[in-house]
């Protein structure tokens, strides 16, 4: 019985949507014109406001590209400059390992020659002294002023206390 009722009711309600459309009358030209113009103006507005949406997520994105280019590449420029600061520090480190070595390189060749007599007030060997010079790993310019050195002591041996010093200041770096 229930299915009855429910199949009465379907057709009743069929019924009454058909004699409600039947019996509207038909709209006027200027209602239709109305009528198309509302919907023209909604299908303007509706395009015109996912225009917009459009422009403003598109511009959002190029904002946020932008954003995070201009980050990427401060982060970059950021690292390339801790690594030419890293860099420049351990070359004058390694520059400063590098003049200490040669000072004490020079150092221990004025002890070596004091130790082996080859240098003091009452002997000179010159010769000995530049092959030394000559053999070691001293810069160009501090071995031609130490041969110089050695060349003014050698032409006046009354001067042999003052080039010392002399000596002594140029090769332990001074």
């Amino acid at each position: 019985m229930s299915r009855t009722i429910l199949i009465a009711v379907v057709i009743a309600a069929a019924g009454a949507g058909i004699y409600y459309y039947t019996t509207q009358p038909d709209p006027t030209p200027a209602e239709q014109l109305q009528s198309a113009a509302q919907d023209a103006g909604d299908a303007v507005s509706e395009a015109a406001s996912s225009v917009a949406e459009q422009a403003n997520e598109a511009a959002s994105s190029v904002a946020d590209q932008a954003s995070d280019a201009a980050a990427s590449i401060a982060d970059q420029a950021s690292d390339a400059a801790d690594q030419a600061g890293q860099t420049a520090t351990d070359l004058a480190n390694q520059a400063g390992e590098e003049v200490a070595a040669l000072a004490n390189q020079g150092q221990d060749l004025l002890n070596s020659w004091i130790e082996a007599g080859a240098l003091s007030l009452d002997n000179f060997d010159y010769d000995t002294m530049v092959a030394s010079i000559q053999e070691s790993e001293l810069a160009q310019d501090i071995k031609t002023q130490a041969i110089k050195i050695l060349d003014d002591i050698q032409a006046s041996p009354e001067t042999i206390a003052e080039k010392i010093q002399e000596l002594r200041d140029l090769m332990s770096g001074q």
